[in-house]
């Protein structure tokens, strides 16, 4: 295993248990605890952990409030979608990707590939492409700041994403139902998903299988303007259908 792939699954093993020792990563991983150590130092640079004596637990801003209850949640899943999405991009393309758990971690995969420029409302993810490969060339929207998700959004920050256009737009979402379409829980999210499905000739939307068949009370989208749907499990027959009638290209 490569230590990038190894630390990828230390990151997610910290998520899902908050707290992990040397000793039993050393087992795991069947290498050194020096390599574990090294790993953790790699890993608590980026951000990504906090060492701590014998072992790591999640940082501080990454384990409380209800963001940090949503990335350790169906983190196997969020790690597949993340991984089956890296799949359509192309170094050298143009992104925009707004504030989610599951965009977070794909933000993750996106540091592998060259030469892109990423357009974000996440702080988070802002901080993790530009911390993690110097290839890349990422602007963070301004306005006002939610610290529990890192996210900015309002006025300004849709004032300055109208300066860009892009190949994609990664969006994730609360709810993908056949009838209501891509819908989220929060006001100012799904104003920004739909501002940012403006400005990108493709709309890919990242929902595991828990968003599948469910709805929201703000509408994002119909399912006419979503070009692909990444997720862990296929859907239902009726969202299938759904998806089948608009030409959405369903990737799980």
């Amino acid at each position: 295993m490569r230590p990038s792939e190894r630390q990828t699954a230390i990151t997610d093993m910290v998520r899902q248990q908050e707290k992990v020792s040397v000793d039993a990563l050393a087992v795991i991983f069947d290498t050194s605890p020096e390599t574990i150590r090294r790993d953790l130092a790699t890993l608590a640079r980026h951000g990504k952990i906090q060492k701590v004596h014998g072992g790591a637990v999640l940082p501080r801003t990454a384990a409380e409030g209800p963001f940090a209850q949503r990335m350790r949640h169906n983190v196997a899943a969020k790690r597949k979608i993340a991984g089956l999405a890296r799949q359509l991009v192309e170094p050298g393309q143009t992104l925009l990707v707004d504030t989610g758990s599951t965009t977070l971690v794909f933000a993750e995969e996106l540091v592998t590939l060259d030469d892109l420029t990423v357009i974000t409302n996440s702080a988070e993810i802002a901080l993790g492409l530009s911390d993690g490969n110097s290839t890349h060339q990422v602007f963070l929207l301004g306005g006002a700041y939610h610290g529990d998700n890192r996210q900015t959004c309002g006025a300004m920050a849709l004032e300055q994403l109208a300066c860009f256009y892009c190949d994609a737009a990664f969006l994730t979402v609360g709810g993908l139902d056949p009838a209501a379409g891509a819908s989220d829980f929060k006001s100012e999210e799904a104003e920004m998903a739909r501002a940012m499905i403006r400005r990108a000739g493709n709309t890919i939307l990242l929902a595991d299988h828990s968003k599948l068949g469910r709805s929201a009370p703000f509408a994002v989208c119909g399912l006419d303007m979503v070009s692909c749907l990444v997720c862990d499990n296929a859907p239902e027959a009726d969202l299938r259908d759904a998806l089948e009638q608009e030409n959405v290209r369903v990737i799980c």
